[in-house]
């Protein structure tokens, strides 16, 4: 007997040997067959879908659970547009947090929103003696006020209170880690609202260090999240490269460095696990970090590299002998170059046909590096939101000649390379339908054409959130497509994204979302 039947559906199943089904048969988590093989099985339940369209769950390959969540619960100006209400937000925040000397954060920062960037003189005269954190949204900068700059280290850079990158994760030192129980808070908050827009699993992109690291002992809070029974979709841990450590390990495991316990990709179980290894090398576009090998279009510098190049290739490489699958955040064309010639160096030194190494966001790739891509077999692990969200400001500093290379589709796919869909949440929206409308349509939010011939199609934005994710995460026996032996993982939507007009894609309704044969949003909705 079956636990459940979904019935009278439009299984799109992303599976080219059955690639849609009326039927899906589900028991203890797994599906177990399509169409005649479960049609006249009895089931405990049968739930008739009315037409409704079945996908399999979405994964986003590239998310920030934590922050996301302690975000949501912090003050914000992200609806502030002058320096005058941003400090009024902030003062506030400061009369209502503990005592003089404690810690006060906001988020939603954003200069461009402003013109330019809120200085540390300007936090002083509204902290009421607290340590001010103003995080940027992109993730790669903050502002901070004196009192946080007097406790830096000797020869911190900084312009009048701004951090970016490197000096960012300097302040971020002088605190103590948050809780495991306050970040577990924090990744169950997010969690729900993946579930809400059909996702069921993702990767968590760096925890325990690096940039955006809460606390030494982070993967504790996702464990305590799953032995409490709180952890709602799948998650795969990217480790930050910097708890890597040199290990005295015996010389013929060729590990130059490693986790405690020599921890690496793959560790784990289906609802929880070590994927891989996070590895930083520039910065972003939002904060003018991104590593370009000419200048931001209207200014005079071309971004920065987090560490001297050759510390970064070796890391990349050790990471690669180590056995670690890795993800190497890579937006710049200049960082590209960077990761492609570390893993085209790492692999000559130990050959791994199936490392499936990724590069984070690939937001601006030259023509020419997109062959190397396919050589190499790396995933392309793009944002797409963020073209429609930044796309107007992006276009402006990259002008015309390096538009089209932004965050490509067509590109990638034309020359042989996985196209994995991701968000970045919280950097901006993490909704995977309105990524796939992007994804077809290119155009930003104001509607500007943001390099047109990179759009693919409806099928080929879907496969990117569902089977080349799956690819990119290991996880494509057990997920992306809906057959007989994967797991129950699936969303119900209102709609079929192949058949409505393309503007419509992404507010088509998330009926429900199915997490091992249950469903995990709104129980009974169905």
């Amino acid at each position: 007997m079956l636990c459940t039947r979904l019935t009278n559906a439009n299984i799109l199943t992303m599976d080219p040997g059955h690639p849609v089904a009326r039927d899906l048969g589900i028991w203890r988590g797994r599906i177990v067959g399509l169409d005649e093989a479960v049609t006249s099985l009895p089931a405990r339940e049968v739930v008739d879908l009315g037409g409704a369209t079945v996908l399999p769950g979405f994964i986003d390959s590239h998310v920030h659970l934590a922050w996301a969540g302690l975000k949501r619960n912090a003050p914000s100006v992200a609806a502030c547009e002058r320096a005058d209400e941003v400090l009024a937000v902030i003062a506030e925040a400061a009369s209502r947090t503990g005592a003089p000397g404690d810690w006060v954060d906001v988020m939603g920062y954003d200069q461009r929103a402003l013109g330019r960037h809120v200085t540390a003189a300007e936090l002083d005269a509204v902290s009421h003696g607290r340590k001010v954190f103003l995080m940027h949204d992109s993730g790669h900068g903050c502002v901070v006020n004196s009192a946080v700059l007097r406790l830096l280290p000797a020869g911190v850079p900084h312009e009048d209170g701004f951090l970016a990158e490197g000096a960012m994760v300097a302040a971020r030192r002088l605190r103590l880690p948050y809780s495991q129980a306050d970040i577990a808070d924090a990744v169950e908050r997010a969690a729900r609202t993946c579930l809400a827009e059909g996702v069921t699993a993702v990767a968590e992109a760096g925890i325990g260090g690096g940039l955006l690291g809460h606390s030494p002992v982070e993967l504790g809070a996702y464990q305590l999240l799953r032995e409490q029974g709180r952890l709602p979709l799948r998650v795969q841990l990217m480790a930050a490269a910097d708890t890597l450590r040199p290990r005295n390990a015996h010389v013929r495991d060729g590990l130059p460095r490693a986790l405690d316990l020599g921890m690496r990709t793959g560790f784990g179980d289906e609802w929880l696990s070590l994927g891989a290894l996070k590895i930083y090398t520039d910065g972003g576009m939002m904060a003018r970090t991104a590593a370009l090998t000419a200048p931001y279009t209207g200014m005079d510098h071309t971004g920065q590299l987090q560490d001297d190049p050759e510390r970064l290739s070796r890391l990349i490489v050790d990471g690669h002998l180590a056995g670690w699958q890795l993800a190497v955040h890579a937006i710049g064309d200049r960082a590209a170059d960077l990761a492609l010639d570390a893993v085209e160096r790492a692999q000559r030194l130990r050959p791994r046909p199936d490392a499936r190494h990724r590069i984070e966001h690939a937001g601006l790739i030259r023509p020419d590096q997109l062959p190397r891509f396919a050589r190499l077999g790396l995933s392309a692990v793009v944002q797409p939101t963020f073209l429609y969200s930044f796309g107007d400001d992006y276009t402006r500093v990259m002008g015309p000649e390096r538009t089209p290379w932004m965050y490509r589709g067509r590109g990638f796919l034309d020359h042989g390379v996985r196209l994995v869909g991701s968000s970045d949440r919280p950097v901006t929206d993490g909704a995977p339908l309105r990524a796939v409308q992007f994804m077809v349509e290119r155009a930003s939010a104001s509607g500007l054409p943001v390099g047109p011939a990179e759009a693919v199609t409806v099928e080929e934005a879907l496969h990117a959130y569902t089977v080349a994710g799956a690819h990119a995460c290991r996880w494509d026996g057990s997920a992306g497509s809906l057959a007989p032996g994967k797991r129950a993982d699936l969303v119900v939507l209102g709609d079929d994204p192949r058949r409505v007009d393309v503007s419509r894609i992404g507010g088509i309704e998330v009926v429900a979302t199915f997490v091992d044969g249950r469903e995990a949003t709104e129980a009974g909705q169905l």
